[in-house]
């Protein structure tokens, strides 16, 4: 695991939350550490509440990759994937997953800031692709995200 590429994670949600959009951000690395792909959350700029960067680096990388460089891949995100996109990198066979915090973490200071739930349960992402190798949450880029939803429940 490599911290410099969770850093970029907080960086892209930050840049998300200062475009009006939830504070997430996900990078694809190579299995020679190169970034091949980044995204933002792009739910609101977008208008399409499925505009997860979990799921556009998913489908950058089925259309752009070789099923042997999406299995040596890996996913590092700001936040565990919700189930669409879970589900969305197991499909396309990318590998590991390392996210700053935990979808539990995300409902638990929900609740606690008074918010409502999300439409969608947060499920592990093993409960949903059993095989993908899965680290996190991973501090202190978990309390560093805690910060930020923080400041965009306001």
């Amino acid at each position: 695991m490599k911290t410099e590429f969770l850093q970029r994670c907080v960086e892209l949600a930050e840049e998300a939350l200062a475009r009006g959009d939830a504070p997430f951000g996900s990078v694809l690395v190579g299995a020679d550490s190169d970034v091949l792909h980044e995204d933002g959350n792009r739910e609101t700029s977008a208008n399409d509440p499925t505009a997860h960067p979990e799921l556009a680096l998913a489908q950058w990388a089925a259309a752009n990759l070789s099923p042997e460089a999406r299995a040596g891949a890996t996913v590092y995100t700001s936040g565990e994937h919700c189930p669409m996109c879970a589900a969305a990198h197991a499909w396309v066979g990318l590998g590991a997953i390392v996210y700053a915090a935990s979808g539990a973490q995300l409902a638990q200071w929900r609740e606690s800031w008074g918010l409502p739930a999300p439409p969608v349960r947060a499920l592990g992402i093993t409960d949903v692709a059993p095989g993908t190798p899965v680290t996190g949450p991973v501090p202190p880029f978990d309390e560093r995200m805690r910060a930020i939803h923080h400041r965009a429940s306001r």
